[in-house]
């Protein structure tokens, strides 16, 4: 991010990371479990990011796979972080023809991150061809008094866990009152033509899980109120304040 900093020092314009998850409802949510001190002690992140890409859909951006962009999902924890160590595995192997294309062997792809100045820990995981899983773009954070699960299949619950065998579906709320009144409507309302957008990420809930208006909310905000948007701390999709 430090090259971000010094564009936007020499601009004087505003930069922000426009991630959508880190705006999504599920992530609203365990963001508001940590600051209620519900989680606990954070002790173990995890994020993955599954799909099935088209020859050419993914290919040619260096970002599209693990070892060259490991951080691929945002991870809350315990403040601001920077990964000290990275250390990235392969598995599997793609189509011969997809190879050259897409600058990888593997289907799989798995980073691990230790966190600078702290006994936390981090695991993220893609994968974009030849493995037979439901889309899903996800994060679970595992505390010391409450634990939260992605769900593994699309318009299931996700599972928080509070220890032992007691464990129990979450109805994550809409967090649209965050929002200006004018803009509320559009975590649930798509403005989008969905017959135009059959991706998963579109029909689970407006774009992104609801992410969309709060995403442009902090940046418009940032810009009238001439302060810095929000920013991952731990480069480049990984924090939470």
């Amino acid at each position: 991010m430090l090259a971000d900093h010094c564009s936007t020092e020499a601009s004087g314009k505003k930069y922000m990371m426009m991630e959508t998850v880190i705006y999504s409802r599920e992530y609203l949510f365990v963001k508001e479990l940590r600051d209620t001190g519900k989680l606990g002690k954070i002790q173990f992140l995890r994020a993955a990011t599954n799909r099935i890409c088209t020859d050419g859909q993914a290919i040619g951006r260096p970002s599209a796979h693990a070892l060259c962009y490991p951080c691929c999902k945002p991870l809350p924890c315990n403040g601001c972080a920077m990964a000290e160590y990275v250390s990235c595995f392969g598995s599997g192997k793609i189509a011969d023809p997809l190879i050259p294309k897409y600058g990888s062997p593997f289907a799989v792809e798995t980073a691990h991150i230790k966190l600078k100045g702290s006994d936390l820990s981090a695991e993220v995981t893609r994968s974009l061809f030849d493995v037979a899983r439901q889309y899903i773009e996800s994060f679970d954070v595992y505390g010391s008094e409450m634990s939260f699960e992605w769900q593994l299949v699309s318009n299931e619950e996700p599972v928080v866990h509070l220890g032992g065998e007691d464990a129990k579906h979450a109805a994550i709320k809409d967090y649209a009152h965050l929002l200006p009144e004018g803009i509320r409507e559009f975590t649930t309302k798509c403005v989008y033509d969905m017959a135009e957008n059959k991706h998963l990420s579109f029909i689970q809930g407006s774009g992104h899980g609801g992410s969309h208006p709060h995403l442009a909310n902090e940046f418009i905000s940032a810009i009238v109120e001439d302060r810095d948007p929000f920013r991952m701390c731990l480069n480049p999709r990984t924090g939470l304040r």
